[in-house]
């Protein structure tokens, strides 16, 4: 099983890594600063090319779009949420995922039953709207809805796509306060992915399985 992880090295991306790993997968994990992983810039086009040849054609049954960031926290509504975060912030979660599937779409449909595994957010929710970090909440709410149409897109080639929520969790993104470990938020992801069909595309859930509303 050749499974594909983008933001690898920290956070549940690096758990997600680790499970494959123990699981006997072939990992190719990625990092903008490299290292023991493929280097890969999500944001950067160019930079795709180090991850195709990594992979050498190979079929990739798991793709998991992980990388992302979160940069207004404490932002301001009065002077916050500058224009450059607000761009920033779409390449790399919005921008990101779609080149990263673009990019390894080839990939994927040599492979047996592919899964494209979107992580979202809770935050991504019309109905959860109290306030505050506009600029990761709209571009979560954009992960999902580019998620949601790669699902229909894909169908027909036997591709199937899943955006999940992590919980909160207790990470560099997530904070010391968060809800849950990293662990529980793993185990949780990898029975998800598991789960995936093509009887499922466009699923929205928890990392608990539990169903979010648009």
């Amino acid at each position: 099983m050749q499974v594909v992880i983008t933001g690898a090295n920290r956070g549940i991306g690096q758990a997600l890594d680790q499970r494959y790993r123990a699981r006997g997968a072939d990992v190719t994990g990625t990092s903008r600063k490299g290292g023991e992983f493929v280097t890969l810039d999500v944001t950067d086009p160019a930079s795709f090319s180090g991850l195709t040849r990594a992979l050498d054609s190979r079929p990739v049954d798991l793709l998991v779009c992980n990388a992302g960031v979160y940069l207004d926290k404490g932002e301001s509504l009065a002077d916050g949420y500058p224009a450059q975060m607000w761009a920033d912030t779409m390449a790399a979660n919005v921008t990101g995922v779609f080149l990263t599937v673009q990019n390894l779409l080839a990939n994927l449909q040599l492979a047996g039953a592919p899964k494209i595994a979107i992580l979202s957010s809770i935050m991504a929710s019309d109905e959860r709207a109290p306030g505050g970090s506009y600029i990761y909440r709209a571009s979560k709410a954009a992960t999902l809805n580019l998620g949601r149409n790669l699902a229909a897109d894909l169908r027909h080639i036997g591709i199937a796509v899943g955006i999940y929520h992590p919980g909160w969790v207790t990470t560099d993104m997530g904070g010391a306060a968060a809800d849950i470990g990293v662990d529980e938020s793993a185990d949780g992801l990898v029975a998800r992915f598991d789960a995936l069909s093509l009887e499922t595309t466009g699923c929205f859930l928890s990392y608990d399985g539990t169903p979010i509303a648009y």
